[in-house]
């Protein structure tokens, strides 16, 4: 947040690159994004925070990617539609390819829990899953209180992200002054 605060009065006012309007839009989304987590965790709504994931992951991994492949802002500026641009999954392998690694864990693989919460596939269950004591288990619709383990993987998936966010926000406003 501070950094962004430092960081995006700068991009006001001044030409920009392709690439820097499109983080204009992409970054204060991540945050927004991010911030919506926070107060849902905060509140105990876990299973939409963990919904929102794939929204903070792909904002991420979009600026990461076209980061690597800058070359693909085309796409960008054509409107990223879904038979163009490439989806998450792709953007991984893209990103391992790139940083000149074989995938260790295949994109797909890594979109899989992600895409399964989104599209409320039957293997989504167990993460809004409560005990309800005596009478067995439920699915919650409310708030998940005595669930810590499910608030520790949100978090813990949710801040290398945000650390993308931030370096990317360095990456494409290389000139600007550290918060």
């Amino acid at each position: 947040m501070e950094q962004n605060a430092v960081t995006a009065p700068t991009s006001h006012g001044r030409q920009l690159t392709d690439h820097q309007r499109m983080a204009c839009q992409v970054i204060p989304q991540a945050i927004s994004i991010t911030l919506s987590i926070r107060e849902l965790i905060r509140q105990g709504y876990l299973f939409g925070a963990h919904v929102l994931l794939r929204a903070l992951v792909e904002r991420a991994a979009i600026l990461l990617y076209l980061h690597l492949y800058p070359e693909e802002i085309d796409r960008w500026n054509r409107g990223w539609h879904q038979q163009d641009a490439p989806g998450l999954a792709k953007m991984f392998d893209a990103i391992q390819t790139k940083q000149q690694r074989d995938p260790t864990v295949r994109g797909r693989d890594l979109t899989a829990s992600m895409n399964s919460l989104l599209h409320a596939k039957p293997d989504s269950a167990p993460w809004n899953l409560v005990s309800m004591g005596e009478k067995g288990l439920g699915h919650a619709v409310s708030k998940i209180l005595n669930r810590p383990e499910l608030c520790d993987d949100l978090c813990a998936n949710v801040i290398p992200w945000v650390a993308v966010v931030q370096s990317m926000m360095a990456a494409y406003f290389p000139h600007e002054p550290a918060a």
